[in-house]
């Protein structure tokens, strides 16, 4: 079973903008996602907003041009997932085309060491004798790590993208759009994005100096493009304009096989084809495989891969990805089968107390799982049951590492201040976003917790928060649902969070269901109710036979996909939800 959804239609703001020339159906879907008065085709980078309104970036951009002028050690610290990775790879390679002669990078082991610049990973920088630390994707909560680079006299440039707590750390510059003060209009950068700016502010600073000249060239930056759009889908940070400019340009290059020797190579040992990279592939294959390095072994794999020039070399390591993403998909479907059970049990406990429902958040734990992947199963309890979802594991030390997932309408970040507030010393540590986070606890403190922060959850959150809505783009008319328009939505323009791919609804006749993948999927055919000729193909993935509604008509959201196979292509419906239409249930 699954938890029920409520579809409703997009209302749009306004097709004012939009040119005449737009597909029908195209026009409709963009009129329903732009405020802005600018044609969201219109994805230039002379588009892009200029790197001056972010907050101490020539402070930042003066201190690393210093270091390379005068050929110091630049460390590099990185993060161990996919915006981590690529802004590592992207400011070394800035950096050393900008003529820096000793640029390296040291990411935290996800197992040993822990997130961000801690006084441990300071302790293991000064090994490498750094004359600048760098972090990218991570140091705006790095109070002790900085204080302690600080004393062994190592400054610290600091640029991210996460939220600030309330006190900053004592860096000798910090580059963050989200500092309180910051005026820069795009606070939803991804790390590597920050990286882009930097480094581009690094180039100006270099070049006023007179820096570059005919043996040093002047680098153009937009060859990275493609790490940064990596970077920004990957981790999910919302494509407002300016980063849909960013995934746009970086996805051109990629088509044009114009990317690093490592990107091209995640595209081929995942069966995608680099000339049709849409932003889709970036989420859903390649930033998986680079991930999987950082959740199952160490992300300088991943880096590594993106930093190689040789063609073979990045294939090797691409390969070695692509096994390392295999290994973490079978983790992954054994947890994920292991919680089900959890929540069926807890499913029927309520029942027998007269309440079916379950509560306004989730927590879950199991000893054996994997702390690199609990926050994947997060994410997935979250979609299928729309709650509130936080996993944990155990480290090494015998403390529980958390990662929690959440839902429109819930801080989660926000709500874990809250607990802590009022439960001080519960949680040892913890920090992120509005959707996503992470944190700490003793294993003693569990059912502690788990109690907290339901009741927290609970005052936050209203019954229609906790109800699923698919918002929908509207019906298709039967000649509508074809290969062009597919191809035409597939393309136009960078999709993703909170400018999200195109859902239709509406009511199907269903003429044959077949299981795929061992059950958990299933494949359809079906056509628009009283429709006649070719039923169309669709599938449905993570949904069991008996979680399908009863009866042969059903009222279904959908995406419409490009299934290619053996040089062919064809439309798909790929259903994000089905239901017995309004008029056939009770």
């Amino acid at each position: 079973m699954i938890a029920a959804r409520e579809i409703r239609r997009r209302e749009p703001h306004s097709a004012l903008y939009l040119p005449d020339s737009l597909h029908p159906v195209l026009r409709r879907v963009l009129a329903a996602r732009i405020q802005e008065p600018e044609n969201p085709l219109a994805l230039t980078l002379k588009d892009l907003l200029p790197p001056t309104g972010l907050q101490n970036i020539d402070m930042a951009a003066g201190l690393i041009a210093e270091a390379v002028m005068r050929q110091q050690r630049i460390l590099i610290v990185g993060d161990f997932d996919a915006d981590g990775a690529t802004s590592t790879a992207l400011s070394v390679r800035a950096l050393r085309a900008m003529g820096a002669t000793d640029v390296r990078y040291l990411v935290p082991n996800r197992f040993e060491y822990g997130y961000g610049l801690s006084p441990e990973i300071v302790e293991l920088a000064l090994r490498e004798s750094p004359d600048l630390l760098v972090t990218v994707d991570n140091g705006i909560s790095s109070l002790d790590g900085v204080a302690a680079a600080n004393r062994a006299g190592v400054p610290v440039v600091i640029t991210d993208h996460h939220l600030p707590g309330a006190t900053l750390p004592a860096a000798a510059a910090l580059v963050n759009p989200n500092l309180p003060g910051c005026n820069f209009p795009s606070k939803h950068l991804a790390g590597v994005g920050v990286a882009f700016y930097v480094m581009s502010a690094v180039r100006q600073r270099l070049e006023a100096a007179g820096w570059f000249n005919a043996d040093r060239p002047k680098p153009n930056l937009a060859k990275y493009l493609d790490l940064v759009a990596l970077g920004t889908v990957a981790d999910v940070v919302p494509l407002d304009r300016n980063n849909r400019i960013l995934v746009e340009q970086g996805l051109r290059r990629i088509r044009a096989g114009a990317a690093a020797p490592g990107v091209l190579s995640l595209f081929a040992v995942c069966g995608r084809d680099y000339r049709r990279a849409v932003s889709s592939d970036l989420g859903f294959a390649i930033g998986p495989r680079l991930n999987a390095a950082g959740r199952l072994d160490c992300m300088s794999i991943g880096i590594e891969c993106l930093l190689a020039d040789e063609p073979a070399k990045a294939r090797v390591l691409a390969e070695q990805l692509d096994q390392l993403n295999r290994e973490r998909q079978e983790i992954e479907q054994s947890m994920r089968q292991e919680a089900d059970a959890q929540l069926e049990t807890l499913r029927e406990k309520l029942s027998r107390q007269d309440s079916a429902r379950l509560p306004a958040a989730l927590v879950l734990y199991d000893p054996t799982w994997h702390q690199g992947v609990i926050g994947i199963l997060a994410g997935r309890v979250k979609e299928r049951w729309h709650r509130p979802t936080i996993v944990f594991a155990e480290d090494s030390d015998g403390m529980l590492k958390g990662s929690g997932r959440s839902i429109p309408g819930l801080h989660l970040r926000d709500a874990l201040e809250i607990v802590d507030a009022r439960h001080p010393g519960m949680i040892s540590k913890f920090g992120g976003h509005a959707m996503a986070a992470g944190l700490s606890l003793p294993t003693a403190a569990l059912p502690a917790f788990k109690q907290a922060f339901v009741a927290v959850v609970e005052e936050l959150v209203s019954e229609e928060d906790l109800v699923g809505v698919i918002l929908s783009d509207g019906p298709l008319q039967a000649e509508e649902i074809t290969l062009e328009l597919a191809e035409l939505l597939r393309v136009s323009i960078p999709w993703g969070q909170h400018f999200p791919e195109p859902v239709f609804d509406g009511v199907f006749d269903i003429q044959k269901v077949v299981p795929i993948g061992g059950g958990r999927h299933q494949r359809l055919e079906l056509r628009p109710a009283g429709a006649t000729g070719q039923p169309l193909e669709a599938v449905m993935f993570n949904t069991r036979e008996d979680e399908l509604p009863a009866g042969r008509r059903w009222h279904i959201a959908y995406k419409l996909g490009v299934n290619t196979f053996r040089g062919l292509s064809r439309c798909q419906l790929m259903i994000e939800y089905a239901c017995l239409p309004a008029d056939m249930v009770g």
